[in-house]
């Protein structure tokens, strides 16, 4: 079908006027591409990694040395999908410490100029999915088709402590949820 603006149109789900290169912490969530389990797999409600999960993990252990700007928070690795808390690190509130809870103002102190959640999921996408197909290709793992990750990501902006702590128990509790999660075929 030929593309249609009057009936093809793609909102965005980030939040509109929102700076994301500001101080804060931001819960993402990505998805294998077709929602294939390519991680590993979860019985008695314990996640198991395999190679790639592995593979995955160390990718998302490896952002804050690539950028000195963020702190990683809880993650967990999926079959097929990642959740996580990225930290913007920096003055929150003006003239205020980065902490768990404050509200990012917006104003040039609390900002990281040239760095965006986008930025930092895109360089994970990136990052994990060329050192997934060169194990493709050496090591025989199992191939996707098309892309390793959809082509968006979900992100949350946690603005209190009381988020940030659902947001984490959410996390490390994802494993024993695994039969209900939506993202679980």
């Amino acid at each position: 079908m030929k593309f249609n603006s009057a009936i093809h149109h793609r909102k965005s789900i980030r939040l509109k006027n929102y700076d994301y290169s500001q101080a804060g912490l931001y819960f993402i969530t990505v998805c294998i591409e077709g929602r294939h389990c390519l991680f590993g797999h979860i019985p008695n409600d314990s996640m198991i990694l395999n190679d790639a999960g592995k593979l995955i993990a160390s990718q998302w252990n490896e952002l804050d040395n690539r950028f000195p700007s963020i702190a990683l928070h809880e993650y967990v690795v999926m079959p097929n999908h990642f959740h996580g808390i990225i930290e913007f690190v920096g003055k929150s509130l003006c003239g205020y410490p980065s902490s768990v809870g404050a509200i990012p103002c917006g104003c040039p102190s609390s900002r990281n100029p040239d760095l965006t959640i986008g930025d930092v999921v895109g360089a994970f996408k990136s990052l994990s999915t060329n050192e997934y197909i060169q194990n493709v290709k050496q090591n025989n793992w199992q191939p996707f088709a098309g892309k390793l990750w959809q082509r968006n990501y979900y992100e949350h902006i946690i603005r209190n402590e009381e988020e940030y702590l659902k947001i984490a128990e959410y996390i490390q509790n994802n494993p024993l949820k695994w039969q209900e999660d939506t993202y679980h075929i």
